[in-house]
């Protein structure tokens, strides 16, 4: 079987996992490779995500492995062997590998968590409000660029709409409500819509006002996405230097915190729809 060129975090993530789990064991690559008939070549090629997997290695690795931890094993072998196909696969090769990663990962997760200081998080944006934003680039995009990744951007939205979606929490401060990144129409109709979205049963939406004291954390916008298992949880990180997917137990410790630190400053829920309906009055 020829090796992938560019493994998406789904892949990844199990090759990943696998490694942990070896490492767990206190095994070399080689040493692991010796005990399942393998190849130190082929290992390091499973591990990085480059090479499948079956069910039955999978479940091979995890006995030399002494993994005891059944829930992972299983959700493991479902990894291994999921030949789905998502939407976001129509955009490979025309946006960047770790945007069709992010529509992934919120597809598949459990739960999603996010706190965003500057802006209203890409699940919750109009449309109209998407393609103003997207154009503030320099250089800007061109018109058809633009129109895909508007287009991208709506088609996340499936994340929250399938069959059993996620629950959605989000924190957001009140300078995403008011900084106005299109029109006053526009920004009407954002907050109308997050009024809606607020109402649906999986989501949550909380905002933290401004005259809240003590609150350092509006710099640090980040998404936290629940796996199957804990094991499987992952952060998302847009940095400046470009996003990132976080998966070690420390950072995920880390930003569960934080998560949870932001949360402790924000309205309750029903608060919050009474502030953000008094914004969008203002408009």
């Amino acid at each position: 079987m020829a090796l992938r060129s560019q493994p998406t975090a789904f892949q990844a993530r199990l090759g990943s996992e696998l490694r942990k789990m070896r490492e767990a064991a206190g095994m070399t690559a080689r040493e692991a490779a010796e005990r399942v008939g393998t190849t130190s070549a082929q290992m390091s090629h499973v591990e990085s995500g480059r090479a499948g997997i079956s069910a039955e290695r999978v479940r091979q690795m995890a006995t030399q492995y002494a993994c005891l931890d059944e829930e992972l094993i299983a959700e493991l072998v479902a990894m291994a062997t999921d030949r789905s196909k998502g939407w976001w696969e129509e955009f490979r090769g025309v946006l960047a590998h770790r945007a069709l990663d992010l529509a992934e990962l919120e597809y598949r997760a459990a739960s999603l968590h996010t706190f965003e200081g500057a802006y209203i998080p890409g699940l919750l944006q109009i449309e109209d409000y998407t393609r103003d934003l997207m154009s503030y680039g320099i250089p800007q995009p061109s018109p058809q660029l633009l129109e895909t990744l508007v287009t991208f951007r709506l088609r996340r939205r499936a994340a929250l709409t399938r069959d059993s979606p996620p629950a959605y929490h989000v924190v957001i401060h009140e300078a995403a409500l008011r900084t106005r990144v299109s029109t006053r129409q526009t920004a009407r109709k954002q907050l109308d819509f997050l009024l809606e979205q607020s109402e649906r049963l999986n989501n949550t939406i909380r905002v933290i006002p401004f005259d809240t004291d003590r609150f350092g954390g509006a710099g640090n916008p980040l998404l936290y996405a629940s796996g199957p298992v804990p094991k499987l949880d992952t952060v998302y990180i847009d940095a400046p230097h470009g996003p990132g997917l976080l998966d070690a137990e420390s950072q995920l410790v880390r930003y569960r915190a934080l998560l949870d630190k932001a949360a402790t400053f924000a309205l309750s829920s029903e608060k919050s729809r009474d502030f953000i309906h008094s914004i969008a009055q203002e408009l």
